[in-house]
């Protein structure tokens, strides 16, 4: 089997699942080296890796480059992306820099892995030039719209989807290692007796509110029509993804005080006539997707069971009563990986898919 030279950069939470999903996948990798600001040894799972400050000169003999991304600022990518590629890299970007350049896929495998193949030619063929073209980069979603995407794809080719309506309710990892530090404590306080401290703004806080014991409205930044910008990638990210620029989806986002896992509550208005019974169907054999869905039982999609896990977990499945063309469903995923790491990897697996 060939194998390739792999470059994670960042050693952060999503680099740092990377390098994990890396090795639970059992994918070829020849050599495999970390870049982030700073030099130092990291341990993941008992293995240790030793990272390096990235450099231009550090890409070379890399074959694939997988950013893990800032959401929220200019990433990586943006210094370095152009570097990797000039030097042959292929470069699969976590962050929000390269996902609406239109010479560039957004791309989430079970979706639209289609739309990998200008990057596969140039991978296996000339495998030369700079960002011209962009044909050696390719962009890694949102981590909210990954989820989404995975689980109404099989519906809207089966029903045609006119309209989505989604509120998601996003763990505080997708805000990064500060936020759920915050999140620890200031449970830790109020657990403590000492919710004082957190109302005089005693304990550290990085995000707008407190995040224990509360949720609220509010990731990204406040933009046009009074959306934020995590809303606003919710649409125009799906319009990419799906190449359905018709659809009209409107979005809130919500921070909640749970450390790993999105949860989302999707309605849609489908063009056909639908039945609960036949969407279940439809996603049971849809690949990515597990079905928890039997209300009569009390299972239905949790952070706590889909934590750790690739797979993105759909349930209550429900028609609209007034509205044959109207239907809810749940939606979670592990925002670290499903939403990050994984979708980035599999990434890679469909590059190399050809030649191995």
């Amino acid at each position: 089997m060939k194998k390739y030279n792999i470059a994670v950069i960042g050693a952060g939470a999503v680099g740092i699942e990377m390098l994990r999903v890396l090795k639970q996948r059992a994918f070829p990798a020849g050599s495999l080296k970390v870049f982030a600001r700073s030099a130092r040894d990291i341990n993941v799972d008992g293995d240790t890796y030793s990272v390096e400050p990235v450099s231009a000169e550090g890409f070379s003999g890399i074959d694939i480059a997988l950013f893990a991304g800032t959401e929220g600022e200019k990433g990586a990518a943006v210094t370095y992306a152009q570097e990797a590629v000039k030097k042959g890299a292929v470069v699969i970007d976590n962050g929000a820099d390269f996902r609406m350049d239109p010479k560039v896929p957004l791309v989430v495998p079970e979706v639209n892995a289609r739309d990998l193949g200008p990057v596969k030619k140039w991978m296996h063929s000339c495998r030369k030039g700079g960002l011209q073209g962009h044909k050696g980069i390719v962009a890694n979603p949102n981590c909210s719209t990954i989820q989404m995407v995975v689980a109404l794809n099989p519906v809207h080719k089966k029903y045609g989807i006119r309209k989505i309506i989604v509120t998601t309710l996003q763990a505080s990892s997708g805000a990064g290692k500060a936020a759920v530090e915050q999140l620890n404590n200031e449970t830790a306080a109020i657990a403590g007796g000492n919710f004082a401290n957190i109302q005089a703004d005693r304990v550290p806080r990085v995000m707008p509110q407190q995040l224990a014991f509360n949720c609220f409205p509010h990731i990204g930044s406040f933009t046009d029509g009074g959306y934020t910008n995590e809303e606003w990638k919710l649409v125009k990210e799906t319009h990419k993804i799906m190449h359905a620029p018709k659809i009209r989806i409107s979005a809130t986002t919500v921070r909640v005080p749970v450390k790993t896992g999105h949860s989302e509550s999707v309605y849609v208005e489908t063009s056909r006539a639908l039945t609960a019974e036949g969407v279940r169907a439809v996603l049971s054999g849809s690949s990515g997707i597990v079905l928890a869905d039997d209300t009569e039982n009390n299972i239905y999609p949790m952070p706590k069971d889909a934590e750790g896990r690739d797979e993105t977990f759909v349930g209550r499945i429900r028609r609209d009563s007034f509205d044959k063309r109207g239907l809810w469903l749940w939606v979670v995923a592990d925002n670290l990986r499903k939403g990050a790491a994984t979708n980035a990897v599999q990434i890679a697996e469909c590059l190399i898919s050809d030649s191995r």
